[in-house]
């Protein structure tokens, strides 16, 4: 006998819906059998058993009397609760160090879920068994009981792409701009190349953060400033002069892109070196509302906004408060790295770790 010669016939398998569901109710009202329900409705009588047992609550009439009946909305609803516990189990199984430390690295230090993800996998040597996609999925579900939508950095928002102004700054027509920067450096071929912005705090204080980023490998350096003021910006480029020295700030700082804000329009200041005649650095300014030109650095000051939300007052903020802000950014494991961090792949990495800014 062949494979397509056999001597069972096929079975039609279907379940009930929720139509048939009052079909029954209304059929049991009418004092219709079991077996009569299921010939005029096309399912076998065991089925309407089945059902009729599933779904026979306890009701209470008008005379005060408890009766058992079939109601077809309360057998709906166990089937449908039923049907939600089917599928496979969740892939996280029972890793309670995984959930324990993810929860600890997202909540209490502030860690994205991928970035958690990637940390505890090079902690333990575990790949794990789910991936970003569905921590994401599981949080939102709420089966880490430790983690809320609040602490998750972006909470998975997406916003619509504003259109790319291509103006004139007028405050600043004499600034070079970053149309004329070399096409390596918008291409992150080579290191060196950094962004730099100010943080503000409290409105009516005068105390802001100064960020500078290495557009390669997002190397931070984070800076207390006593005022947003052009004094001030500059004071952190000869400080940092003076202690790298007038060649090696050259290899390093061998360019920065910044915004128009009036902080940063002292290009010639910025530019002029402490020891030598020629520029120390080369200044460019991005095109006014035009944030994207300078992400890495817009990214860099979301991560500080993390530990220094929008009002606070940053003068009251400590020096070392600062440098641990700074050290935890760039001990921060990044995709783009491959999950290493500033420190481990920046070749200025060293240099800054061991105290070179402070």
């Amino acid at each position: 006998m062949g494979q397509e010669k056999n001597s069972t016939s096929k079975r039609e398998w279907k379940q009930l819906g929720e139509k048939e569901r009052y079909q029954i109710e209304a059929l049991i009202r009418a004092r219709r059998s079991e077996s009569e329900i299921a010939q005029q409705l096309g399912y076998s009588k065991r089925t309407i058993e089945r059902e009729v047992k599933r779904g026979t609550v306890q009701q209470q009439t008008s005379e005060y009397q408890f009766v058992q009946r079939y109601c077809a909305d309360a057998g709906q609803r166990v089937h449908d609760e039923r049907a939600s516990n089917k599928g496979r189990g969740l892939k996280i199984g029972h890793d309670h160090a995984l959930v324990a430390r993810v929860t600890q690295l997202i909540v209490k230090e502030h860690y994205s879920p991928d970035a958690a993800l990637a940390r505890y996998r090079r902690e333990t040597g575990n790949e794990g068994s789910i991936c970003t996609k569905t921590l994401y999925h599981y949080i939102e579900r709420g089966l880490f009981a430790g983690i809320e939508l609040d602490n998750l950095p972006r909470k998975r928002r997406r916003t619509t792409k504003q259109a790319q102004h291509r103006r004139v700054a007028l405050t600043n027509t004499r600034g070079r701009s970053i149309e004329e920067r070399p096409e390596e450096i918008a291409l992150r071929m080579t290191e060196g190349h950094w962004e730099g912005d100010t943080v503000v705090g409290k409105s009516g204080t005068r105390s802001c953060l100064f960020v500078l980023t290495e557009r390669k490998y997002n190397l931070e350096l984070v800076f207390k400033l006593k005022s947003k003021s052009q004094e001030c910006v500059e004071a952190v480029f000869d400080y940092l002069e003076r202690k790298l020295g007038s060649k090696r700030f050259r290899e390093v700082f061998q360019s920065v892109t910044f915004d128009n804000g009036c902080e940063n329009l002292n290009m010639a200041g910025i530019e002029k070196s402490l020891y030598v005649k020629h520029p120390r650095t080369t200044v460019y300014y991005a095109h006014p509302y035009s944030a994207w030109e300078r992400g890495s650095n817009e990214v860099g000051n979301c991560l500080i906004r993390r530990f220094v939300p929008k009002g606070t007052d940053i003068g009251k903020l400590r020096v070392q408060d600062v440098k641990r802000i700074e050290r935890w950014m760039n001990d921060y494991p990044r995709r783009k790295l491959n999950y290493l961090s500033a420190h481990e792949a920046s070749s200025f990495g060293k240099l800054f770790l061991n105290g070179c800014d402070n």
